[in-house]
């Protein structure tokens, strides 16, 4: 005889059942704290704010940008600002010319030629801005000349950088 019994054996059966019954509920337990704490934490916690910037062509649409243009030709653009901050966004742009040789970076300004600047705007949250019809030309031939517009918020009283767009243009005679 080995000593062991159909009955201690069905015993342990049903503390090891009990036991496992006991684990699933405590893991349910613990999964529905930690899934109830990221949902609370998804509520709570505010999606971080941002500024749609964009350039539009001279009909006011995204796409079918100017490539191409001769020397002294007036090219027109618009741009565009959003503000999804929740606060207000001051802000101006500064309209810049480049080459193929102009740093372009979204974490610093260009090293352009500053052509013009425009504004000095202040958009509440969810307010949009469209720019009056803007221009510039080119006054030598060359392939990637650039327009530059940089986007700086006025903030505490201080101008910083925020971002860059640019259309790249090929000048001809």
């Amino acid at each position: 005889m080995n000593g062991i019994t159909r009955e201690d054996k069905e015993k342990d059966l049903k503390i090891s059942k009990n036991l496992f019954e006991k684990l699933i509920k405590i893991s349910l337990i613990i999964g529905i704290v930690v899934v109830s704490g990221f949902i609370l934490y998804y509520i709570l916690t505010p999606e971080p704010g941002y500024v749609r910037y964009g350039i539009l062509n001279e009909n006011q649409e995204t796409g079918n940008y100017t490539t191409n243009a001769q020397v002294n030709e007036t090219i027109y653009f618009y741009l565009t600002v959003g503000n999804y901050l929740n606060r207000d966004f001051l802000f101006h742009i500064d309209i810049k010319k480049g080459n193929s040789t102009t740093h372009l970076s979204p974490k610093e300004p260009s090293n352009g030629t500053l052509d013009y600047s425009i504004g000095n705007f202040t958009l509440k949250n969810n307010q949009f801005f469209t720019s009056n019809q803007l221009n510039i030309s080119f006054s030598e031939v060359g392939e990637n000349q650039l327009i530059i517009a940089e986007l700086w918020q006025i903030y505490r009283g201080a101008d910083e950088y925020y971002d860059i767009l640019w259309l790249q243009l090929n000048i001809t005679n």
